[in-house]
């Protein structure tokens, strides 16, 4: 029975994590706003933070407390233009910017008139 009972123990372990990510949304938003500035998108100052979404794809630990986190970022701007950004970075419980952000533009949704 003892057996029985440290076999169930020991398949459920792995899925059971008790390890959180790291909450860090915020290096990233503002490397990429920078980012959709230097590259003439659009101008930062022209969008509409409260609008902002941003969904975490996904965080990997690749060591003890370091983070390779993907974001999902949807900007707008005050005309209702949408600026849809992927972002890639490393993070830990300590530092949000362990590294650069990596930033990709994977849609422009701009109104025309």
């Amino acid at each position: 029975m003892e057996k029985l009972f440290t076999i169930i123990l020991l398949s459920l372990l792995p899925t059971l994590s008790f390890a959180k990510a790291p909450d860090c949304p915020n290096w990233p938003m503002n490397i990429t706003k920078g980012w959709l500035k230097n590259a003439n998108i659009t101008d930062i100052y022209n969008l509409d933070e409260s609008r902002t979404k941003i969904t975490l794809l996904a965080s990997e630990k690749k060591k003890k407390d370091l983070y390779i986190q993907i974001y999902h970022f949807v900007f707008f701007d005050k005309q209702g233009n949408t600026f849809e950004v992927i972002t890639q970075n490393e993070a830990s419980h300590e530092e949000c910017s362990m590294s650069s952000v990596n930033s990709y533009l994977i849609s422009n949704s701009r109104i025309l008139y």
